[in-house]
């Protein structure tokens, strides 16, 4: 069940909307702005309503391999606390493709927006949370960095206390499981968090680019 999750995961992962959005309009999207597949690159590249169609459609990937997945192996007869680890185990997959696409050389996103739509399928509070956290910080600074990695380290802290405590969607989970979940997901927002290294530097030197949503990106000005 895990090793199937994680390839229907990556398979799903694969769909780069900000290459293939790019591409419908002549460009590739790693080699302008920051050279990275995601959101925030297309937001200031191409605008706001690119940004947008790239953010959602990296949420919604995610959300369509975790269903995938639950469609496959859950059901009612299952133990209760593998519907957690089927939507870790798919997103950590998705994000894995997201991050890392074979097809563009492994060069791809930071997998925020994947996370978004890991955290959307795990449990109505976190995803209260990650919105107060991200839009908070974000409308705050206009940092998108400083916002996305706080999310996913509220994120991990919120999946740790809920799942030792038995909490909302996590009432069902045992302590190995719950320890396994907590390490992949671990595992997930350290590497989101190292994806971000130069722009934790930026941050801390305050040369940091911030981002408006509704600035024209540069290929509208030209």
């Amino acid at each position: 069940m895990r090793i199937t999750c994680l390839l229907i995961g990556y398979v799903c992962g694969l769909f780069q909307t900000s290459y293939i959005l790019g591409r419908m309009h002549g460009i590739d999207i790693r080699e302008h702005g920051s050279g990275n597949a995601g959101t925030t690159n297309m937001l200031r590249t191409m605008g706001t309503k690119a940004g947008l169609i790239t953010f959602f459609g990296d949420v919604i990937k995610c959300i369509v391999a975790v269903l995938i997945c639950l469609a496959i192996f859950y059901r009612k007869d299952v133990n209760p606390e593998m519907l957690q680890l089927i939507k870790i185990y798919a997103s950590f997959g998705t994000i894995m493709g997201h991050n890392f696409p074979f097809y563009l050389g492994f060069k791809g996103g930071k997998g925020i927006a994947c996370t978004a739509g890991w955290i959307i399928t795990m449990d109505p509070f976190m995803v209260m949370i990650g919105l107060i956290v991200f839009f908070g910080i974000f409308f705050t600074t206009h940092y998108v960095s400083l916002g996305s990695i706080c999310l996913i380290v509220s994120f991990f802290i919120e999946l740790v206390v809920m799942s030792l405590l038995k909490i909302g969607t996590f009432r069902d989970i045992t302590t190995p499981v719950a320890i396994e979940c907590i390490i992949l997901t671990g595992i997930l927002c350290a590497m989101a968090v190292i994806r971000h290294r130069e722009n934790i530097v930026r941050l801390i030197n305050h040369n940091e680019k911030k981002t408006y949503l509704f600035k024209k990106g540069e290929m509208e000005k030209k």
